[in-house]
C-alpha cells in the first residue's frame, strides 16, 4: 500500500493530523492554502486534490465530514475494486469511518487510526465483521485469482456454508471461520496455475522470482511461457532479476512493467541459476534456456533482501515559490524521495519533509560537487532529488548534474534513471504577475560573469538589444557584482528609448513580494538586489492602468504594424 495522504480543511484538524503522521511517518499532510500553514503540502480545491489523489492510487484520511468525501470522488466510482482505501475521521479524532477501498484494506488502515487515537473504528463490512478479517484482500505478498468469484464464495459462507483451508495461510490463523476439513468450500493457498473455480478462493503466493537477461527476444512473453510450462500462476510472480551492469537496459524495465513487477539488480554471480540462487538462498532454482532461471521460495518474498532497484535522480524546479505554483509531478516527487540536496534556502522551501528523509544542504557555489554526490547517492539504488528554485534548467542545477554526468567514465551513475521535472521560472512568475511583457520573442539573459565573461555578456546583450528583444535579467546585481547592472543599462539605452516599460519583481511567489512598474529612465542600480527579477520591455511593450489599481504591462504578439 502506498503511504496515505492525511488532507484537512482547516487549523482546527491538525493536531489530530499530527497524531495521524505519527502512525504514518511517511503520510503528508495537505492543508487548504488561506487556512492552514506549515503543513508538506498545500492546495486550493479540496475536491480536485481528492480526485488527483485518489487516481494515483493513494490511500486518502480526509479529516472532515463524510459527505464531503462521497460528494468530491462520486464522479471516479466506476468500478469496485479499483479504488484505494478512502476513510473519514473527525477533526477531533473521535470518529473513523472507512468509506471506500474494502478491497485494498480501508479496513485494516480504520482499525489502525481507531487504535492509535483511542476509538473504535466504524466498520460495516458483513464478512469482515462475521469472521475477523476481510477474506478478498489478502496481505501483502498474497495475490487474490479471482474478485468476482470471490464474492460468490463470500456470500456462500455468510448464507452458512462451511470451509476447509488448503495450503499455509497464517493470517487466518485467528479468523472466526467455520471451519469443516469435509467443507464443499475451499480456501486454497498455492503457486500451482489452476483455473479459479466457483466453491474455492484461490490465493497465490508472490513467492517466485525469475532471473533474466535482456538477450532473449519478448521477454515478458518468454516469462509468462515458463511459467506456464512449469504450471506456476502468474501472481505468483514476485519479482524480475537481472545483473546490475543491465542496469540501464529499457527491455528489462519494459518487460517488468509489462508483467506488472518490480525489477531488481544483483552483482553477475555466474549463471543466471547462481544469482537466483543466491537471491532466494532456500530454493533449488532451474534454468530455462539460456537467458532465464527460475526460483521458487515457502513463504512470498521479501523484496527489500533482493538485489536493489535502479536509483533514480530527478532535478526539479520548486517555481519562484508559492506551494501552489509547484506542479504536481515536482510535489510526487519529493513526496518519493530518499534524499534531497540543494541549496539550503532552496531546501528549506521545499519542505516540511518527513523523519525518514535525508537532507544533504551545501552552499550555492557548490553545484558540481552536489551533482556528483546526487549520482553517487542515486547509483546506490536510492530516489534522489536535486533542487533548483524556478526551473531546473534556467541558470540552475539541470545543467550542472548532466554536465557531472558528460565527465563521468562510472557506468554506475551513466545506468541511474535521471528525469528533469520543470518549474515555473523567476522571469515567467514575475511576467505574469505584471500581465505580459514577455507576450512576444524575448531574450532571458543572466548578468553573473561567476561563469562567463563580462565581455560575452556585454556581446549578447547589445545582439538581443539590437533584435529589440524583451529582455529578462537573472543575477542583476551583488555585493561581489556591484557595478554590472549600471554596464548593462548603459548598453540597454543605446536601444531603448527612456519610456521603455521596466518590471521589478522581488521574491516573487514569497511572502513579501513586491512588484513595481517604471521605466528605462526611471531605472536606476540602487532599486535592484539579487532576489529581483528586472523585465525590460521590447519597442512595442504597452502599458496601461488596472481599473483596481496598479498598471498592466504586455508586449503585443504582433510587430510593426497592428494586423
Amino acid at each position: 500500500m502506498n503511504a496515505p495522504a492525511i488532507v484537512i480543511l482547516g487549523s482546527g484538524a491538525l493536531t489530530t493530523a499530527r497524531r495521524l503522521q505519527q502512525l504514518y511517518p511517511q503520510a503528508l499532510i495537505h492543508g487548504l492554502t488561506e487556512r492552514v500553514t506549515g503543513v508538506e503540502r498545500s492546495y486550493q480545491d479540496f475536491g480536485a486534490t481528492l480526485r488527483q489523489l485518489y487516481r494515483q492510487n493513494t490511500p486518502i484520511i480526509a479529516l472532515c465530514a463524510a459527505g464531503i468525501v462521497i460528494r468530491c470522488l462520486a464522479p471516479l466510482l466506476l468500478e469496485k475494486g479499483a479504488e484505494p482505501p478512502v476513510l473519514a475521521v473527525a477533526e477531533d479524532g473521535s470518529a473513523v469511518v472507512p468509506l471506500l477501498g474494502g478491497l485494498a484494506g480501508v479496513n485494516v488502515l480504520a482499525r489502525e487510526i481507531g487504535a492509535g487515537l483511542g476509538v473504535a473504528a466504524a466498520i460495516t463490512t458483513s464478512g469482515e465483521l462475521r469472521f475477523g478479517t476481510c477474506l478478498l484482500n489478502p496481505p501483502s505478498g498474497y495475490s487474490l485469482a479471482d474478485l468476482e468469484l470471490g464474492k460468490r464464495f463470500v456470500s456462500d459462507l455468510l448464507a452458512g456454508e462451511r470451509v476447509r483451508v488448503e495450503g499455509a495461510a497464517p493470517w487466518l490463523a485467528d479468523a472466526r471461520l467455520p471451519e469443516d476439513a469435509q467443507a464443499r468450500l475451499a480456501i486454497h493457498v498455492g503457486s500451482e496455475a489452476r483455473a479459479p473455480v466457483a466453491h474455492e478462493l484461490l490465493i497465490h503466493p508472490r513467492n517466485v522470482l525469475v532471473a533474466v537477461n535482456s538477450a532473449l527476444p519478448h521477454l515478458a512473453e518468454a516469462v509468462r511461457d515458463a511459467l506456464q510450462g512449469r504450471r506456476i500462476a502468474l501472481p505468483s510472480l514476485a519479482c524480475l532479476l537481472a545483473d546490475e551492469g543491465a542496469m540501464a537496459d529499457s527491455a528489462l524495465h519494459d518487460a517488468a512493467a509489462d508483467l506488472g513487477v518490480p525489477l531488481r539488480f544483483a552483482p553477475a554471480q555466474g549463471s543466471l541459476v547462481q544469482m537466483a540462487g543466491h537471491a532466494v538462498p532456500q530454493s533449488s532454482p532451474v534454468a530455462i534456456g539460456e537467458h532465464m532461471a527460475v526460483a521458487m521460495a515457502e513463504q512470498p518474498l521479501d523484496l527489500s533482501g533482493i538485489g536493489r532497484p535502479r536509483g533514480r535522480l530527478a532535478v526539479i524546479g520548486l517555481g519562484p515559490g508559492a506551494a501552489d505554483l509547484m506542479v504536481p509531478a515536482v510535489k510526487t516527487e519529493l513526496a518519493r524521495a530518499n534524499d534531497i540536496l540543494g541549496y539550503e534556502t532552496y531546501v528549506r522551501m521545499a519542505g516540511p519533509f518527513r523523519a525518514d528523509q535525508v537532507l544533504h544542504c551545501t552552499d550555492n557555489r557548490e553545484e558540481m560537487q552536489r551533482a556528483r554526490h546526487a549520482f553517487e547517492l542515486a547509483a546506490q539504488g536510492r530516489s534522489v532529488v536535486v533542487v533548483s528554485s524556478g526551473d531546473p534548467g534556467v541558470f540552475a542545477m539541470a545543467a550542472a548534474v548532466l554536465e557531472a554526468l558528460h565527465e563521468s567514465a562510472d557506468p554506475s551513475w551513466h545506468a541511474v534513471e535521471l528525469q528533469m521535472l520543470p518549474g515555473v521560472s523567476a522571469s515567467l512568475a514575475t511576467a505574469a504577475q505584471a500581465g505580459a511583457p514577455l507576450g512576444h520573442d524575448f531574450c532571458v539573459l543572466s548578468l553573473s560573469d561567476n561563469l562567463k565573461p563580462w565581455a560575452i555578456i556585454e556581446k549578447r546583450l547589445d545582439l538581443a538589444c539590437q533584435a529589440d528583444l524583451a529582455l529578462a535579467f537573472y543575477n542583476p546585481i551583488s555585493r561581489s557584482r556591484p557595478w554590472q547592472l549600471g554596464k548593462a543599462l548603459d548598453i540597454v539605452r543605446l536601444h531603448r528609448t527612456p519610456a521603455t516599460p521596466v518590471v521589478l519583481g522581488r521574491d516573487i511567489g514569497r511572502p513579501g513580494q513586491t512588484l513595481r512598474v517604471i521605466t528605462l529612465g526611471e531605472l536606476t542600480p540602487e532599486q535592484v538586489d539579487m532576489r529581483t527579477m528586472v523585465l525590460v520591455g521590447s519597442s512595442t511593450t504597452c502599458t496601461f492602468a488596472k481599473a483596481a489599481g496598479g498598471t498592466w504591462v504586455y508586449t503585443p504578439r504582433w510587430y510593426g504594424t497592428k494586423p
